[in-house]
């Protein structure tokens, strides 16, 4: 499947309310602009109030929107995720879309708040309790859909490392980063199959080679694209009609396609579940 450019609605309604995680630099800065233009409503979060009110003063300016919000939140702490989802339930009531942007680079081990490994925490762990406890809201809502920024680099992970998710033997800053992204491929894949396509769909990208902060920390120097390229695909996701009840599946620049064997395994799809559950404290 080819998704085509975004719609200017969204499953039928002339207006969404979209949360896009991390969307105050890079790729979630771009979605965000884009689907305000679209006429969403757009829920710009960050973790720097004074970084995501220049944001919303940039996006109304350059779309013409008012329609937006903002939320800031620490998605490297399990109070931080926690807090967010009830914020968008307070404030706004409901939510169509939920773009799962939100990702680091570290070159070093450091852990969070709450003991556990940032890349783990907040590129794999926050995107999946997030979605969880926003399922009411996009439930309500239905038809709704949970969008998921993966990354191709899931194909360096030769798996989920058990014995060290969270580099409780070694750490390798790449290595942590392409398994973090191998697993939010695999609860993608678990999501979709827990939900009913018909209220709620969960599907998974890998937005391109794009310049952003994330990618320069890792590679200084190595080509990539703008990230206005990188935004194309989230917003067809959350947007096109194309793609209305298709769910678990994994798409690269446009195009649905083929991600790792590794990541359809259907065994580590559940094991990979099951230590989420517990912890995000959900058991």
């Amino acid at each position: 499947m080819t998704l085509s450019q975004p719609a200017a609605d969204l499953l039928s309604r002339p207006r969404a309310t979209v949360l896009v995680t991390g969307s105050t630099d890079g790729i979630g800065r771009a979605t965000a602009k884009a689907l305000a233009r679209l006429g969403h409503r757009v829920l710009v979060h960050g973790r720097d109030p004074g970084k995501g009110r220049a944001v919303l003063d940039e996006i109304r300016r350059e779309t013409g929107t008012a329609d937006l919000g903002l939320l800031t939140a620490d998605l490297s702490t399990l109070e931080g995720i926690r807090g967010l989802a009830e914020e968008v339930g307070d404030r706004y009531g409901r939510l169509d879309v939920l773009v799962n942007n939100a990702g680091v680079y570290m070159g070093e081990q450091v852990s969070t708040r709450d003991g556990l490994e940032t890349t783990f925490a907040v590129n794999l762990l926050a995107p999946f309790l997030l979605s969880r406890l926003l399922l009411p809201l996009l439930e309500a809502a239905a038809p709704a859909r949970i969008v998921n920024v993966a990354s191709s680099a899931h194909f360096d992970a030769e798996g989920m490392d058990w014995e060290n998710l969270q580099g409780e033997k070694h750490y390798d800053g790449w290595g942590a980063y392409a398994q973090s992204k191998l697993g939010v491929v695999l609860f993608t894949y678990s999501l979709a199959r827990r939900l009913d396509p018909g209220r709620v769909t969960v599907n998974c990208l890998h937005p391109g080679v794009i310049c952003t902060k994330l990618l320069r920390s890792a590679f200084p120097v190595f080509p990539c694209e703008s990230v206005e390229a990188g935004a194309r695909t989230p917003v067809c996701l959350a947007t096109s009609p194309r793609v209305s009840g298709i769910t678990g599946r994994y798409f690269d620049e446009m195009r649905e396609a083929r991600s790792s064997g590794i990541s359809r395994d259907r065994d580590a799809q559940e094991r990979l579940w099951e230590y989420l559950e517990g912890m995000a404290g959900l058991r």
